[in-house]
């Protein structure tokens, strides 16, 4: 019987655990959604003396991107990111907790697809957002209202299944998710 609730509680986790195991961890709803992108200031990556506020993504629909020179998957993402850019979408990225220096040398290594780039050293910006880890990107409507929220690599798949219904959307007029 002493043994009963030990063993009680070790399965109740591993059955929480292998559930957990089963979720598409790129399904993590966002408080933000439908709510206007919070308010920030940060650096300019390419010139620390301008700052870069929310206002980057106003005007047509726009990609806010959260990267880091440090993260293996946003490498997987990058050349995806820069196929967007030169199709034409706006894509503001959010250096997040990362050493600017290694941040700029990144972009130049493999290019930079990025509108402007904003450096979140401290994360405050990305704690507003929700942010998990990196690469997550938001879309981001033309009046500053988050659409959708994709944690994990962008890819053609993604971009087609996830990104392009929701811009159809906002082009037809329809509110978003």
């Amino acid at each position: 019987m002493r043994f009963a609730l030990p063993l009680a509680v070790f399965i109740a986790l591993g059955a929480l655990f292998a559930f957990s195991l089963t979720r598409d961890p790129t399904l993590i709803p966002s408080p933000l959604l439908d709510q206007p992108l919070p308010s920030f200031s940060l650096p300019d990556l390419a010139d620390p003396e301008v700052n870069v506020t929310e206002a980057a993504l106003a005007g047509n629909p726009a990609l806010l991107n959260i990267w880091g020179s440090w993260c293996a998957q946003c490498g997987t993402e990058h050349a995806f990111l820069m196929e967007l850019a030169r199709n034409g979408v706006p894509i503001v990225g959010l250096n997040w907790n990362d050493e600017q220096d290694s941040a700029r040398a990144w972009l130049e290594r493999l290019g930079d697809p990025y509108v402007v780039t904003a450096v979140d050293v401290e994360g405050r910006v990305a704690i507003d957002l929700g942010v998990y880890g990196a690469p997550e990107t938001f879309l981001v409507d033309g009046g500053g209202t988050i659409i959708y929220k994709y944690i994990g690599p962008l890819t053609p798949q993604v971009w087609r299944d996830e990104f392009m219904p929701r811009l159809a959307q906002l082009d037809s007029g329809g509110a978003g998710d």
